[in-house]
């Protein structure tokens, strides 16, 4: 396989422009994340996903899809899905009365919301949602809160193991977020560099412990914009430590690996130091990223897009930066293999129906 595509983009609007198309062309570019500002309702969806496949059929379509407050789609029949923290909560309401009761029902619904999501982005074009939320909720993350299913790594667990079933069964594959842990900071990424300042044992016996045991069923994982420093100084996404040495070899993970969104402040510093977004994407995808999110900065021209192409283009042509087939072979394997029902068929499909009527 001769060409890598490692940088996934956002385009604009609604529907795709010629700038849109020609960066999307770029055989660096290997998928697209959607925005709310790119939804209109299902038809448009549709036509915008049907647009981006015929300028490359290979490159993946990709949305934060949790259910909850990160859901980009909510209207024209797309389901309302509960935060994940409901799951965790059916889990334990009836922990007093039918232990086992309240866990199988725990456990169905979120197959249930696995299939439905699934299933739902799937029928209008969408490839993959950056779901399950694995962190653990300590009741102090301004990011998480009620994106975490529970306190407790073995219920974290096995309900994100049912819902990464249920998308599976869908068609779809899973990202498990955010390794190894982002729920023990408070500050918010997307506006600061958190900093967890617990030992590497105690963030492996709980926080990590999700990815550990659910390593044959995820598909791919997205690294905390968090910096650990009794690992390392760097935020995991830049740290071959966490990425190389931890989650492929020491738990065991051998899917995808996807930065967290660039453009996000903890992202744009490394070591103390700020870095522009060409430097932040060489570091992500040299300490083991596959593939690094460039968020957002299609709009107002996309200058910063068009900046990262030319100097990844620059990397790899003087030998700063070896792009990696095994990479390339993890993206494509994300690409669904099966076809999807269209929406009307979907809306009377019984399995679909049925996970309909077990969502809590």
């Amino acid at each position: 396989m001769s060409q890598v595509a490692p940088l996934v983009i956002d385009v604009a609007g609604l529907e795709l422009t010629a700038v849109d198309r020609r960066r999307l062309s770029h055989p660096l570019v290997g998928g697209v994340i959607l925005f709310g500002r790119n939804w209109q309702d299902r038809r448009q969806l549709v036509h915008l996903c049907s647009a981006i496949k015929a300028v490359r059929s290979d490159l993946l379509i990709m949305v934060d899809h949790e259910g909850g407050r990160v859901q980009r789609f909510r209207t024209d029949g797309f389901t309302h899905l509960p935060p994940m923290r409901t799951l965790g909560r059916l889990w334990m309401d009836n922990a007093a009365g039918n232990r086992q009761e309240a866990a199988m029902r725990a456990l169905e619904a979120a197959g249930a919301c696995g299939y439905v999501l699934g299933s739902e982005l799937r029928s209008c074009g969408v490839d993959l949602a950056f779901t399950p939320v694995l962190d653990l909720d300590y009741g102090r993350s301004q990011a998480i809160g009620d994106r975490s299913i529970a306190a407790e790594p073995a219920v974290v667990s096995l309900l994100a193991r049912s819902l990464m079933q249920g998308l599976l069964q869908s068609g779809m594959a899973n990202c498990g977020k955010h390794f190894p842990g982002h729920g023990h900071v408070q500050a918010d990424s997307h506006a600061a560099v958190p900093v967890d300042r617990r030992s590497l044992r105690t963030i492996l016996a709980a926080d990590a412990a999700p990815y550990r045991w659910n390593r044959t069923v995820l598909s791919s994982v997205m690294p905390a914009h968090v910096v650990y420093p009794r690992v390392d100084g760097r935020p995991a996404g830049f740290s071959s430590r966490w990425i190389e040495d931890i989650l492929r070899r020491q738990i065991g993970f051998d899917g995808a690996v996807f930065s967290d969104d660039l453009g996000m402040e903890a992202a744009r510093w490394i070591s103390g130091k700020a870095v522009d977004f060409t430097t932040a994407v060489l570091a992500a995808l040299q300490a083991g990223c596959d593939l690094a999110l460039l968020c957002n900065h299609s709009v107002g021209g996309g200058a910063p897009i068009d900046q990262v192409l030319d100097g990844l283009g620059s990397a790899m042509d003087s030998g700063a930066w070896t792009p990696r087939v095994a990479s390339e072979e993890r993206r494509r394997s994300l690409l669904p293999r099966t076809p999807a029902l269209v929406w009307d068929d979907l809306m009377v499909d019984a399995r679909y129906m049925q996970a309909l009527e077990c969502l809590p």
